[in-house]
Protein backbone atom coordinates (compact mmCIF):
# COMPACT_ATOMS: atom_id res chain seq x y z
CA UNK A 1 0.00 0.00 0.00
CA UNK A 2 0.94 3.71 -0.67
CA UNK A 3 2.02 6.27 2.02
CA UNK A 4 -1.56 7.99 1.97
CA UNK A 5 -3.56 4.90 1.88
CA UNK A 6 -1.01 3.64 4.97
CA UNK A 7 -2.21 7.30 6.52
CA UNK A 8 -5.67 7.03 6.40
CA UNK A 9 -5.87 3.73 7.42
CA UNK A 10 -3.83 4.42 10.81
CA UNK A 11 -5.82 7.78 11.01
CA UNK A 12 -1.98 9.65 11.16
CA UNK A 13 -0.69 12.07 8.36
CA UNK A 14 1.60 11.04 5.41
CA UNK A 15 3.90 14.25 7.49
CA UNK A 16 4.01 11.77 10.72
CA UNK A 17 4.48 8.35 8.84
CA UNK A 18 8.02 10.21 6.91
CA UNK A 19 8.61 11.86 10.29
CA UNK A 20 8.40 8.10 12.40
CA UNK A 21 10.99 7.06 9.06
CA UNK A 22 13.75 9.68 9.92
CA UNK A 23 13.86 8.95 12.95
CA UNK A 24 13.83 4.87 12.69
CA UNK A 25 10.28 4.47 13.97
CA UNK A 26 9.26 2.93 10.91
CA UNK A 27 12.02 1.23 8.67
CA UNK A 28 12.36 2.47 5.27
CA UNK A 29 9.74 1.00 2.62
CA UNK A 30 10.30 -0.56 -0.46
CA UNK A 31 10.11 1.53 -3.14
CA UNK A 32 7.81 0.89 -6.35
CA UNK A 33 9.95 1.38 -10.12
CA UNK A 34 8.26 5.01 -9.67
CA UNK A 35 9.70 5.97 -6.56
CA UNK A 36 6.65 5.97 -4.27
CA UNK A 37 6.89 4.20 -0.97
CA UNK A 38 5.20 0.28 -1.13
CA UNK A 39 4.21 -0.87 2.37
CA UNK A 40 3.49 -4.07 3.71
CA UNK A 41 1.36 -5.14 6.30
CA UNK A 42 4.27 -5.28 8.60
CA UNK A 43 4.54 -1.12 8.43
CA UNK A 44 0.75 -1.09 9.07
CA UNK A 45 1.20 -3.28 12.26
CA UNK A 46 3.96 -1.36 13.61
CA UNK A 47 2.38 1.78 13.09
CA UNK A 48 -0.62 0.63 14.65
CA UNK A 49 1.64 -0.45 17.84
CA UNK A 50 3.04 3.04 18.25
CA UNK A 51 0.02 4.94 17.76
CA UNK A 52 -1.39 2.45 20.57
CA UNK A 53 1.77 3.24 22.59
CA UNK A 54 2.11 6.95 22.34
CA UNK A 55 -2.01 6.66 23.49
CA UNK A 56 -0.45 5.01 26.64
CA UNK A 57 1.69 7.59 27.32
CA UNK A 58 5.04 6.58 26.17
CA UNK A 59 7.43 8.58 23.88
CA UNK A 60 8.95 8.37 20.63
CA UNK A 61 12.08 7.61 22.51
CA UNK A 62 10.33 5.58 25.04
CA UNK A 63 8.73 3.25 22.20
CA UNK A 64 11.88 3.72 20.21
CA UNK A 65 13.35 1.44 23.13
CA UNK A 66 11.00 -1.08 23.52
CA UNK A 67 10.88 -1.79 19.54
CA UNK A 68 14.78 -1.63 19.81
CA UNK A 69 14.38 -4.59 22.23
CA UNK A 70 11.96 -6.46 20.13
CA UNK A 71 14.09 -5.83 17.21
CA UNK A 72 17.45 -7.55 19.08
CA UNK A 73 14.89 -10.77 20.11
CA UNK A 74 14.88 -9.37 23.89
CA UNK A 75 11.92 -9.67 25.18
CA UNK A 76 10.36 -6.31 26.09
CA UNK A 77 7.93 -7.10 28.59
CA UNK A 78 9.66 -6.46 31.52
CA UNK A 79 11.01 -2.68 30.45
CA UNK A 80 7.72 -1.82 29.27
CA UNK A 81 6.30 -2.52 32.70
CA UNK A 82 8.89 -0.19 33.90
CA UNK A 83 8.33 2.41 31.40
CA UNK A 84 4.30 2.19 32.20
CA UNK A 85 5.40 2.01 35.98
CA UNK A 86 7.44 5.48 35.79
CA UNK A 87 4.11 7.05 34.02
CA UNK A 88 1.78 5.57 36.55
CA UNK A 89 3.91 7.22 39.08
CA UNK A 90 4.09 10.55 37.15
CA UNK A 91 0.00 10.49 36.82
CA UNK A 92 -0.51 9.59 40.43
CA UNK A 93 1.95 12.73 40.96
CA UNK A 94 -0.04 14.79 38.47
CA UNK A 95 -2.97 14.23 39.95
CA UNK A 96 -2.26 14.82 43.44
CA UNK A 97 -1.14 18.07 42.50
CA UNK A 98 -4.37 19.19 40.55
CA UNK A 99 -6.02 18.08 44.07
CA UNK A 100 -4.09 20.22 45.65
CA UNK A 101 -4.66 22.95 43.16
CA UNK A 102 -8.59 22.73 43.16
CA UNK A 103 -8.51 22.80 46.70
CA UNK A 104 -7.13 26.10 46.19
CA UNK A 105 -9.90 26.85 43.78
CA UNK A 106 -12.50 25.68 46.31
CA UNK A 107 -10.94 28.38 48.71
CA UNK A 108 -10.58 31.56 46.72
CA UNK A 109 -14.34 30.76 45.11
CA UNK A 110 -15.94 30.41 48.47
CA UNK A 111 -13.91 33.77 49.69
CA UNK A 112 -15.38 35.76 46.51
CA UNK A 113 -18.76 34.13 47.82
CA UNK A 114 -18.39 35.91 50.93
CA UNK A 115 -16.68 39.34 50.28
CA UNK A 116 -17.94 42.38 49.31
CA UNK A 117 -16.73 43.93 46.65
CA UNK A 118 -17.40 47.55 47.80
CA UNK A 119 -14.36 47.06 50.72
CA UNK A 120 -11.74 46.30 47.91
CA UNK A 121 -9.51 49.03 48.01
CA UNK A 122 -6.30 47.54 46.88
CA UNK A 123 -5.13 49.23 43.52
CA UNK A 124 -2.43 46.22 43.55
CA UNK A 125 -4.40 42.73 44.34
CA UNK A 126 -7.87 41.33 44.47
CA UNK A 127 -8.66 40.41 47.47
CA UNK A 128 -10.22 37.19 46.28
CA UNK A 129 -6.63 36.25 45.69
CA UNK A 130 -5.09 35.86 49.18
CA UNK A 131 -1.30 35.48 49.50
CA UNK A 132 -0.19 31.78 50.55
CA UNK A 133 0.26 30.73 53.87
CA UNK A 134 3.02 29.01 53.29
Amino acid sequence: MRIGELAEAAGVSTKTIRYYESIGLLPEPIRTESGYRAYDEAGSERLAFIRDAQASGLSLAEIASVLELKESGTASCQHTRSLLQRHIAEVEAQIERLRETRSTLLAMAERAAALDPSTCTDPNRCQVIAPSED
